[in-house]
């Protein structure tokens, strides 16, 4: 079986896929056919590796569309299959080979049962005749071996032109390896349509009725807070020449790196605390946010908490859903996150990314908001910024969680909130700039919030836990001895807190007679 593809407006249409899967056929063997059998494994080569990480994404995707990594693993399978049934030849021997084998008295068991009339062939009625079969004159040897070079060179074949057909479309579509890397990596059309198959939605998304995604609940207020104005963006602190240096810094940034070092690091200004910034980290720690065949997030910017500001317990209770990295001393809760692509960047993929990032970063916001509820509540409140840069352009977005009444999982929306052509002018640079400092700024308010609310939570539980545990050891008597006791104590304890009590109510109310006063 091969996988379903198809074209329409150059390459651009997609299919339904037939979910089924394509597993590879394994050939039967024989007892008697030890030498066939070492040879086979003797050349067991491994096939090409598909660009995605198993055979279950494409399977379970609705549509397949006409990619390069679908093709790479439409020949994967195609080349599987041709390797199972040249290997079909090898093992399943004609009679005639099978004969020379056996022994004197196998063979006179052999004719004994064929004269009482053999086996029963009805199972075997209409098979495939072989491809090839022995040749008069021709020793099993001399077979073997003619069946065992068609395999091996298939196999060779076969995996050179997969190789020579992923590397040149490599060259020819991007001009380094590291751009080929970042760029035909996972972020294809085919990821966008497994994370929208998740519930996972890029901006800009309608359902399938015609349905739009929901905003933020607390749109207009973030807006507002971004919008607010900051000094160091002032015309006496940042001037034309400043404006100046870096569109220069953009044009002369060919590569991703020095986008994010030279051109990134200038719209940023002072980032403040180094501890609560990394980039170009893979989030390999996180729990797969779909179905596990999705290559872990990679962000090239995100801000985050240092991991000393939330408890140890909770750190290690939520791992796999608010810590990205298995390097302890890297920031975690990552909800402010940034795509960078240089001029031979994709902004299709920059896209994909950021939505895949800040889906990441929402899940983490939501995890530690909702700790130790018994049903996560979701507010439809964005505490998530992902942005994208890309030839001069700066686009920003929210990424929310919300929860849907017809499935389990959470639905993750992405919205643009704006965007801004750096490059053009000071004051679009200005206004840029400012939002992107402010919405840093909010993000880790918002972290800090999270993280208080949490260590508050898991304090008094503790507290809590302790005065119960206490409380629980003074009560647990043994015996109706120790009841009593315990009753005419409390009992003691009760009427002389009650008398004294109204001795001291008593006085009171004499007091303020005399000044003249009424009683409590």
């Amino acid at each position: 079986m091969t996988l379903p593809l198809a074209t329409q407006d150059e390459c651009s249409m997609h299919l339904e896929s037939n979910g089924k899967s394509c597993k590879r056929l394994h050939s039967e063997s024989y007892s008697l056919d030890e030498p066939s059998r070492h040879s086979a494994k003797k050349r067991k080569l491994n096939p090409p590796a598909s660009s995605q990480s198993s055979s279950a994404f494409w399977d379970n995707l609705s549509r397949v569309w006409l990619t390069r990594n679908a093709l790479r693993e439409l020949d994967r399978r195609n080349f599987q299959r041709t390797i199972s049934e040249e290997e079909d030849l090898l093992v399943r021997r004609p009679a005639n080979d099978f004969l020379r084998y056996c022994s004197p008295q196998d063979l006179r068991k052999i004719k004994r049962y064929a004269r009482r009339g053999g086996p029963d062939l009805c199972k075997i009625r209409g098979y495939r005749k072989p491809k090839e079969s022995s040749v008069p004159g021709m020793n099993s040897r001399t077979s073997s071996y003619r069946i065992q070079k068609r395999v091996s060179d298939s196999r060779a074949s076969s995996i050179s032109q997969v190789s020579s057909t992923s590397r040149s479309t490599s060259r020819s579509t991007r001009p380094s390896r590291t751009e080929t890397t970042r760029s035909s990596g996972p972020y294809d059309r085919d990821f966008q349509q497994h994370l929208i198959d998740y519930g996972i939605y890029p901006h800009a998304y309608d359902y399938p009725d015609g349905r739009r995604p929901p905003k933020p609940s607390n749109w207009s207020e973030i807006k507002e807070r971004l919008a607010r104005p900051r000094a160091s963006l002032s015309p006496s602190k940042f001037t034309e020449e400043a404006h100046e240096s870096f569109v220069r810094s953009d044009a002369n940034a060919f590569k991703e790196k020095q986008v994010t070092e030279s051109v990134i690091s200038m719209i940023e200004g002072n980032s403040g605390d180094v501890r609560c910034v990394s980039g170009g980290v893979t989030f390999g720690n996180f729990a797969p946010l779909t179905d596990g065949t999705l290559k872990p997030g990679n962000p090239d910017r995100y801000y985050g908490a240092r991991p000393e500001q939330l408890r140890r317990d909770i750190r290690s209770e939520l791992s796999g859903r608010i810590k990205p990295s298995t390097q302890d001393d890297l920031p975690i809760l990552p909800n402010f996150l940034l795509a960078a692509k240089g001029p031979d960047g994709s902004l299709a993929v920059a896209g994909r990314q950021a939505s895949y990032d800040g889906a990441l970063g929402a899940r983490a916001m939501h995890t530690l908001q909702t700790y130790k509820q018994e049903e996560p509540k979701f507010d439809n409140n964005a505490y998530t910024l992902t942005n994208i840069y890309h030839g001069g352009t700066l686009k920003m977005f929210t990424s929310h969680p919300s929860k849907t009444t017809n499935s389990d999982r959470p639905e993750y929306y992405m919205t643009q909130l704006r965007s801004f052509a750096l490059t053009d002018s000071i004051d679009t640079f200005r206004e840029g700039a400012t939002w992107f400092r402010n919405g840093r700024d909010w993000a880790k308010e918002q972290r800090e919030n999270a993280i208080r609310r949490a260590n508050d939570h898991f304090t008094s539980n503790v507290v809590q836990s302790t005065l119960n545990t206490s409380f629980s050891t003074i009560c647990d008597t043994s015996g109706d001895e120790s009841t009593e006791s315990v009753s005419r104590e409390s009992h003691f304890s009760f009427i002389q807190t009650s008398m004294t009590e109204s001795f001291h109510t008593k006085e009171f109310t004499e007091k303020s007679r005399r000044d003249g006063k009424t009683g409590p």
